[in-house]
């Protein structure tokens, strides 16, 4: 038999071969990823390990004794170029790997600035992977000055770590206001704030118009006709499904690698999961960015690839770390049409402020600001189907805990 192949080394392959095991799978897997290293988190690349707060060893999602002792075979450092549906097998280093099941677990790709405004020059980086960050590290040196390209939680967290390490920052964001696509003004509002307290520069409502120098970026010129000088640039403005094998391969595609509630794609023999993945839901289809989703979807397809015949049900959660605020999202807060905020008062950093949001009468998601009770509670509430009174929620007094027992 040829076994499992899993193509992509993230977290939602880590998640997916653990629970082949688990699960009693005992014939062969093997994982292949681009990247020369072991599966690792990302989310504090741009953080803690850019902070130098985390070393590269505590990075890693498994230690690799983990791999030899499951018996999984890791090839990293060499990317699949091909998949043959008919043959069963994936071209790796101009030689085929043959599979029984296939597993594309390929994540998303940054999006980029295009080349013809200046995209391509030197000290223009992107934050996807640790040779991303690597890359970049040295670049962060007290008073000098960054451009932020993007206002949703990337650029955020980037002025963050950039602002806490003494560089001058600026952070631009053609929309009215930061986080706009993903939160309610009541959020953006709070993380304006936070960030114009630690000296960042924000300015909404402004484009790019080009980036400026001679092989490495020096300025920035933007559509409401200013310009400023730069000396290195992030350019945070979301990611796209990493389609590309899955295209090739003629598998259907529908905002992402397009699966059944299962996890299967158009060919039976092959699976998707994590970023890369589009799933049913409601009378569309849903993809999730987020490390909650990679596991969920990576655990569930293992046990559909043995047959569990498990439709997935997303319980979406998120999070954000921008110098000592932590951002807990439970839900997702499309369609909602009311906020309910709960405060407790605090002034300053020490504030713990969650925001509620409810859709037709619903609760269907809670952004929760140093509070992780009401993030807790608020999740489990979403979960079970319950919606609680909103004015027992803007209460500070009130005690949310007694809400799951209504």
């Amino acid at each position: 038999m040829a076994g499992i192949v899993v193509i992509g080394a993230g977290q939602a392959a880590a998640s997916l071969v653990a629970k082949l095991r688990t699960e009693g799978f005992t014939g062969a897997i093997t994982v292949i990823g681009e990247e020369p290293l072991a599966p690792y988190q990302r989310p504090p690349l741009s953080k803690q390990y850019l902070l130098k707060e985390m070393e590269l060893e505590r990075l890693f999602l498994r230690s690799a004794a983990f791999y030899d002792e499951q018996k999984i075979t890791l090839r990293l450092g060499d990317p699949v170029t091909a998949i043959d549906r008919a043959g069963k097998t994936v071209t790796v280093g101009g030689s085929a790997v043959p599979y029984d099941q296939l597993a594309l677990a390929t994540g998303a790709l940054p999006r980029r600035l295009p080349a013809a405004i200046g995209g391509d020059l030197e000290g223009v980086y992107t934050v996807r992977t640790l040779a991303d960050v690597d890359a970049m590290a040295p670049e962060f040196q007290p008073s000098r000055r960054l451009l932020v390209i993007g206002g949703g939680y990337i650029g955020l967290e980037a002025a963050a770590v950039a602002a806490k390490l003494g560089l001058e920052v600026t952070l631009v964001e053609m929309a009215p206001r930061i986080l706009q696509r993903v939160a309610a003004t009541e959020t953006s509002d709070f993380f304006r704030a936070t960030h114009r307290a630690h000296g960042v520069t924000l300015r909404e409502g402004t484009g790019l118009e080009r980036l400026t120098g001679e092989g490495r970026v020096r300025g920035a010129r933007f559509t409401d006709g200013t310009e400023m000088a730069v000396d290195f640039v992030i350019v945070g403005i979301g990611i796209t499904p990493d389609t590309r094998l899955a295209e090739a391969a003629g598998l259907a595609i529908d905002n992402g690698i397009a699966t059944d509630a299962q996890g299967r794609t158009s060919d039976p023999a092959i699976w998707a999961a994590g970023d890369c993945a589009s799933f049913p839901a409601g009378a569309g289809r849903l993809r999730l960015e987020s490390v909650g989703n990679a596991i969920d979807m990576g655990e569930l397809v293992a046990r559909n690839m043995l047959g569990a015949a498990q439709d997935y049900v997303p319980k979406p959660w998120f999070w954000s770390d921008q110098y000592d605020v932590k951002l807990q999202i439970a839900g997702l807060n499309t369609g909602y049409d009311t906020i309910v905020a709960r405060d407790d008062g605090t002034a300053g950093a020490a504030r713990s402020v969650s925001f509620w949001y409810y859709g037709g009468g619903r609760l269907l998601a809670v952004d929760a600001m140093n509070d992780p009770r009401a993030y807790m509670i608020g999740k489990r509430l979403i979960e079970a189907g319950k919606t609680p009174d909103p004015a027992v929620v803007a209460d500070p007094a009130a005690d949310l805990k007694a809400l799951l027992k209504a």
